[in-house]
């Protein structure tokens, strides 16, 4: 048995400056970038999030800029397994989270407990 739900969108930016996407998304999206968070970092910027919302983080990479989702679980080899069950296939195994892809096209990624109160909210799986 383990648990998972939406965790986080994540803005891939193709771009050199990550503050300035960021001050755009912030703007865009009514919510500031917030400094202080541990996950304000290298190429990582969040944004203030309620903590009963996905986290949203914007990102600089090197691929196309495009938005994915982060599931995030108590158990990622077991929700891995469960989503290859559906489609999914893995793109590449990480340090801490696994990149995927549906059977749709869109990658997302499996990543450890990242927000509080969990698995309130997230799904059971047995």
């Amino acid at each position: 048995m383990h648990h998972s739900r939406l965790c986080a969108v994540l803005i891939d930016c193709n771009v050199s400056d990550v503050d300035k996407a960021a001050g755009f998304w912030a703007g865009a999206l009514g919510r500031a970038v917030d400094p202080g968070h541990p996950g304000t970092r290298g190429n990582y910027r969040m944004l203030e999030t309620p903590p009963d919302e996905p986290i949203v983080q914007i990102q600089r990479v090197t691929h196309e800029s495009r938005v994915h989702i982060d599931i995030e679980t108590d158990d990622i080899p077991a929700e891995v397994l469960r989503l290859e069950g559906l489609g999914a296939v893995v793109v590449s195994r990480l340090e801490r989270w696994v990149v995927m892809q549906a059977p749709t096209g869109q990658r997302f990624c499996v990543v450890r407990v990242q927000r509080p109160g969990f698995p309130k909210n997230a799904n059971r799986w047995d």
